[in-house]
């Protein structure tokens, strides 16, 4: 397996990572993406934005990365999002207690600062840096503070995902879906975690990129449309209780190891854009969370996970969310975050009701027993307290007695009801799935990198080079090179160096074509296209070659293209 380090040194060297303010030091677990690698993300967004958007019919909102704290209060992350940390007792440094005893534990994050703290002594755990004796194992809350407004302002945090931006703006959303469900969403977008001791390159960031979705589902209704489409294919499980499986999705939802069609449904449609965009799925597996690791409100979760140099690594996260998060913003915020569902026709209900004994309102409240009955009859009877129904009228409370009404059994026609959606969530880590793309594609042929991006997310598409940089071939390449990136492909010139040192150049870069003007293309306007995985070189004409590129991107034969040989 390829060593970490020699990707981040192809990555500094070639433009695709670079250490964030590496003149002054750098900063741990922050890294800048330079500019192969800002086209290799972005080229991977466009994907999974045209899966969702184009693929599922979702749509996309941008939200802000500044939340009040009243957001994070109710999506629990104030109170609850922490990792468990150790000092030196002696240098200070900070360390993430699990994963200095990650090698003594099959899931030390699953464990609790007692337990933790348990292991460390048993082992003999010590400072990596010092050797010192480690401090107990506490709770360090991973949220950025700030201040949003001047002097002592309103607290804020930076979001440490994107989210939480979906579910607040979920009453718009319904109401731009005509209130309808399922409804979609997706956003792209920076998160932001003070983690204690970022290690692993770009693994463990403080601010890193997500591609998020959330889909709201009818809580009773957890089909699919496609899952028909898609349930014989297989997927590679790790179940929480060690089995490990390839199953047909289908099975996995019939035995129930998956929960429910929709979420089975998204870790296939993970699974299909991962290996589109390079992940070898020889080496990506899907592990459903531990019980104990388990979110309280999640009916199931799963990861992505994918083999690295550093081991499994989660690179996506699928989970049934139920309808936490709803609810929470429900109850702190107080707007209706509900969706009506319609029956197939009217339901006839009892119900309780509270009916206004009028003869005895009219001598109490006078001209004001009308309204007051009105008010009294939309009250719900579940308010009345010790035989007391208190309403507002006019922003008075009055507190009326039970011989002033009477609760009966009504029937009613209804033609829906309000619920809550449940969330299914498939939560993409840009940053890990941009770096397993990294290490799946390297490879060595004959003591050259080799990097094989599927044409689709490779920075480069196509390198355009003269033969020489005179007798006129330069100004044709040139030509060809600016006809090529002004019709949206991208492309590099390059005149410098010998043909060899040029391919090898774009093969180092992932580039899946090079194309070479030379003598014989002033004679017949022909150029030489070279493959780049099997080397092979074909003629092709230069008139219409956009026609013929735009043709390799989408994975047809060039061989109908090349100029038979004289």
């Amino acid at each position: 397996m390829v060593n970490a380090q020699d990707i981040l040194s192809l990555c500094k060297r070639r433009g695709f990572l670079y250490p964030s303010f590496e003149i002054y030091g750098g900063v741990a677990g922050m890294y800048d993406y330079g500019p192969l690698g800002t086209a290799l993300k972005n080229n991977i967004i466009d994907m999974w934005r045209r899966l969702y958007t184009l693929g599922e019919g979702f749509i996309e909102i941008d939200s802000e990365t500044i939340g009040p704290e009243a957001v994070f209060k109710a999506s629990g992350h104030v109170d609850e999002f922490a990792d468990k940390m150790v000092k030196c007792k002696v240098c200070d440094e900070p360390y993430r207690a699990d994963h200095l005893v990650d090698d003594k534990h099959p899931n030390a994050g699953a464990l609790n600062e007692e337990e933790l703290d348990k292991l460390i002594r048993e082992n003999g755990v010590v400072c990596p840096a010092c050797g010192g004796e480690l401090s107990t194992v506490e709770e360090f809350n991973l949220m950025f503070k700030t201040i949003i407004g001047p002097g002592s302002g309103r607290v804020g945090y930076m979001r440490p995902e994107t989210a939480q931006g979906i579910f607040v703006n979920f009453p718009h959303l319904y109401r731009y879906n005509r209130e309808k469900l399922p409804l979609g969403v997706i956003q792209v977008g920076r998160g932001y975690r003070n983690e204690i001791s970022p290690r692993q390159g770009v693994i463990r960031l403080r601010e890193f990129n997500m591609m998020e979705c959330e889909l709201f589902v009818d809580p009773e209704d957890k089909s699919w449309p496609r899952f028909n489409n898609i349930k014989d294919d297989i997927l590679r499980l790790l179940t929480n209780d060690g089995r490990e499986l390839e199953i047909s999705v289908g099975d996995a939802v019939a035995q129930g190891i998956i929960c429910n069609e929709v979420l089975a449904y998204f870790l296939w449609l993970t699974q299909e854009f991962l290996e589109a965009i390079g992940v070898d799925g020889d080496r990506l597996r899907f592990r459903q969370h531990e019980k104990a690791e388990m979110a309280h409100y999640a009916a199931d979760c799963w990861d992505a996970e994918s083999l690295l140099s550093y081991g499994w690594t989660e690179i996506v996260g699928i989970a049934d969310r139920g309808c936490w998060d709803l609810s929470r913003h429900i109850r702190f915020s107080g707007a209706d975050m509900t969706a009506f569902k319609r029956f197939d026709k009217p339901k006839e209900v009892e119900k309780d009701s509270i009916k206004p004994r009028y003869d005895r309102l009219g001598p109490a409240y006078k001209s004001r027993a009308g309204k007051i009955g009105k008010i009294m009859e939309a009250a719900d009877p579940a308010t009345i307290q010790n035989g007391t129904l208190t309403i507002e009228v006019d922003g008075e409370m009055i507190s009326l007695g039970s011989e002033l009404f009477e609760v009966v059994r009504v029937k009613e026609k209804i033609s829906g009801e309000k619920v809550i959606p449940h969330v299914i969530e498939p939560s993409h880590g840009l940053d890990r799935i941009t770096y397993t793309v990294l290490e799946h594609v390297y490879t060595q042929r004959e003591g050259q990198t080799l990097m094989k991006f599927p044409p689709a997310v490779a920075p480069i598409k196509i390198g355009v080079f003269p033969l020489m940089a005179r007798d006129g071939l330069d100004e044709v390449a040139m030509k060809i090179e600016e006809n090529l990136r002004l019709g949206g492909i991208e492309t590099y010139y390059d005149d410098s160096g010998s043909i060899g040192r040029r391919y090898a150049r774009m093969d180092e870069i992932g580039t899946p074509w090079c194309l070479t003007v030379d003598y014989q293309s002033l004679e017949d306007g022909t150029v030489t296209l070279r493959e780049r995985d099997t080397t092979k070189q074909i003629r092709i004409p230069y008139a219409g070659i956009f026609n013929v590129v735009h043709e390799a991107l989408c994975g047809e034969d060039l061989s109908a293209f090349e100029v038979a040989s004289e």
